[in-house]
């Protein structure tokens, strides 16, 4: 009996360390599956970041060249407004019509 109990001992030893390694194994692969989750989710949030940073920029960028739209519009109405005072860049019709 006592073989007989040595063996049956043995291979509940061998069955529990099975069953460990099994453990251990499903645990490294849950550990790397979550480092995996976690890699992508913090790449996830930087990309979001450079796209809202990006969207500022693009939102700056169209202010500025409303802005700016504007701005020669007015001196585009400045600039007739002097040319048509000045006698210099009047037409040689009116020149003409002048003498």
């Amino acid at each position: 009996m006592s073989s007989s109990s040595s063996f049956y001992n043995f291979i509940n030893l061998f069955i529990s360390s099975l069953i460990s390694v099994k453990d251990l194994s499903s645990d490294i692969e849950n550990q790397v599956e979550l480092e995996e989750k976690t890699r992508l989710i913090n790449q996830v949030l930087e990309l979001q970041n450079t796209l809202e940073d990006l969207s500022a920029r693009v939102d700056a960028v169209k202010e500025e060249n409303l802005k700016l739209k504007s701005e020669n519009q007015v001196l585009g109405q400045y600039i007739e407004n002097l040319m048509s005072a000045s006698s210099v860049f009047q037409t040689t019709d009116s020149k003409s019509k002048r003498k």
